[in-house]
């Protein structure tokens, strides 16, 4: 669709550049609305088209947020990083809820990063541990995360 101009009533070119781009990719509705717009689709004709696309179950918020929580996840990242990247992207706050929920285990998730990173030994120093903590708090992951991947737990007996 780049460089292409939709006629801006027409549905089914609407739907044609619609099911084009879903074809390369799952896409939020919010975000493939405003891609048709870009390209001269009219509001509510791109409107009637997703929620068309919507009933069809080619278009689905959710789909789209549970397959970008695993992606992301797999890359090293952690929920609030994801989430805060799907909020920019314009996902409702549920859909976003839902798609950290279905992730994987966060905390085992911050360990695996924090070993692939600095390796299997658990930070010695309170130095170190703070700079591997500054690491995953950049990836997103939450403090009781942290805690639990550098093994800085202030209550354990």
């Amino acid at each position: 669709m780049p460089g292409k101009r939709l006629s801006a009533n027409d549905p089914q070119a609407i739907r044609a550049a619609a099911v084009t781009l879903l074809a390369r990719r799952d896409w939020l509705t919010a975000e493939l609305s405003a891609k048709l717009q870009a390209a001269g689709g009219d509001p509510q004709a791109v409107a009637g088209v997703i929620a068309e696309l919507a009933r069809e179950r080619l278009l689905d918020d959710a789909r789209f947020a549970e397959h970008y929580v695993a992606s992301r996840a797999q890359r090293g990242q952690g929920p609030l990083r994801i989430a805060a990247d799907l909020a920019s992207l314009g996902a409702p706050r549920e859909v976003i809820e839902a798609g950290i929920a279905s992730g994987p285990d966060w905390r085992a998730r911050a360990v695996a990063v924090r070993r692939r990173k600095f390796g299997a030994e658990p930070p010695e120093s309170w130095a170190e541990k703070a700079r591997q903590a500054r690491f995953l708090q950049y990836r997103g992951f939450s403090s009781d995360h942290i805690r639990a991947a550098t093994g800085a737990d202030l209550d354990r007996d």
